[in-house]
Parts: structure tokens; C-alpha cells; sequence
């Protein structure tokens, strides 16, 4: 709201309250919004400033963070993630004209809940491929094209395990499966969790690896 009063702008606009999704589920509102023509451009963002020790002791007594401040996505070392900062934002358009075709597209998006699972911080499987299901079928798009996938990865041994379950359980189970290994990883590796800003954060990682992918040899 305060970008849009400093820039003037009138189209669509909402704040998300999804915790660590939040600025995934906005930029999935910005797709719709462009989609049904409610505006030309759209700006998703979300920003994570770890400016108080007070969330930082919340998370490490309820056993959220990691011991050795390091998050050890997929890693047999997993006890926890590292708190992250970030500031991301991403500008999508609608991709008309020739103009568009060399540019990294977003082509769908899906959103769900995880409803009842063991706890409200623990994953639910079958939520997690009903969610990436519907995103490769919105995109109209077969497993098979995928060559790389960006996780949510906290580097926890409860949520680890159930998301690369739910991957395999998806992609085992289409029809036509990718000729080469599907490349999994997770910006939290690197960069630590950066919560309201860790979807957005992915996605400009997968945009930048997708660009370079695009970009001519002598470039």
C-alpha cells in the first residue's frame, strides 16, 4: 500500500499473511490479476529484517533453528534452519508480442493448504502433491519438461523427508518422466530461511539460473 501511494498506482492491491508463502502467494495473486486483465504490471514482494532478538529466542526454544546456524537442506546433518534476511521483489508482465519471447516466463501457479496434519508447523504430504500437481497442470506443462525445482527444503528432518517423498510420489507417477535427473535444491542452503520473503527469494534464484540458461555464449 505505501509503494502504491508513493508511486501512484491504482490496480490491485493486498497485503498476504502466509507466513514462510507470503510473497509466493502474492506473486501468485499478481499472475491472476494479470491474467484477468485487472492490470498491465505487477509487483510482488516480500521483505524479512531481523531486527529483534525476540523472534530469533521464540523460534530457537520451540526447536525451529538449527544448532549449528546452518540450514543443511536434504542433508542427513538436519536439525533446524538459519534465520535469513531478505528484500526481493519481482515485476511480472503479461507476455505480448515478440518482444517477451526471449525473457524467463512464469507459465502457472498454484496454491494450497496443508489442512490437518500432526501439527501446524509439520507438512502434509498429500497437500504438498496435490499443490505441485495442479501447478505443472495450470502451466500446461508435463513433468517430464521440468529440469530443475526449487524446494522449500528448511533443512528439517521431519519436513525434508516428506517433501522429496511428495516429489517423487508425483513425478514417479506421470506418464512421461524426465529423461535426465530432476535437479532439486533449496536457496536455504546458502542464504539461510528468509520467511515471508524465502518464496520469492527461490523463485529470483530459479529466474537467474533460468536467464543465464538463455543467454547467448558470447553474451
Amino acid at each position: 500500500g505505501r509503494v502504491s501511494v508513493a508511486r501512484g498506482r491504482q490496480g490491485p492491491c493486498a497485503a498476504y499473511g502466509a507466513a514462510c508463502s507470503a510473497s509466493l502467494v502474492a506473486n501468485h495473486g499478481s499472475m491472476r490479476a494479470l491474467q484477468r486483465r485487472e492490470c498491465g504490471a505487477a509487483l510482488s514482494a516480500g521483505v524479512n529484517m531481523i531486527l529483534s532478538p525476540t523472534t530469533m529466542l521464540g523460534s530457537a526454544t520451540a526447536g525451529f533453528t538449527s544448532v549449528r546456524g546452518r540450514s543443511h537442506t536434504f542433508d542427513a546433518r538436519a536439525d533446524g534452519y538459519a534465520r535469513g534476511e531478505a528484500i526481493d521483489a519481482v515485476t511480472v508482465r503479461r507476455a505480448d508480442g515478440a518482444a517477451s519471447s526471449s525473457a524467463p516466463r512464469m507459465v502457472g501457479s498454484a496454491i494450497r493448504q496443508d489442512g490437518r496434519s500432526a501439527s501446524l508447523t509439520a507438512p502434509n504430504g498429500q497437500a504438498q502433491q496435490g499443490v505441485l500437481t495442479a501447478s505443472i497442470a495450470d502451466a500446461a506443462m508435463q513433468a517430464s519438461e521440468m529440469a530443475s525445482l526449487e524446494a522449500h527444503g528448511t533443512g528439517t528432518a521431519l519436513g525434508d523427508p516428506i517433501e522429496a517423498g511428495s516429489l517423487s510420489a508425483v513425478f514417479l507417477s506421470q506418464p512421461h518422466r524426465p529423461r535426465e535427473p530432476l535437479v532439486v535444491g533449496s536457496l536455504k542452503a546458502n542464504a539461510g530461511h528468509t520467511e515471508p520473503g524465502a518464496g520469492l527469494a527461490g523463485v529470483m534464484k530459479q529466474l537467474v539460473q533460468l536467464g543465464h540458461a538463455l543467454m547467448p555464449p558470447n553474451a
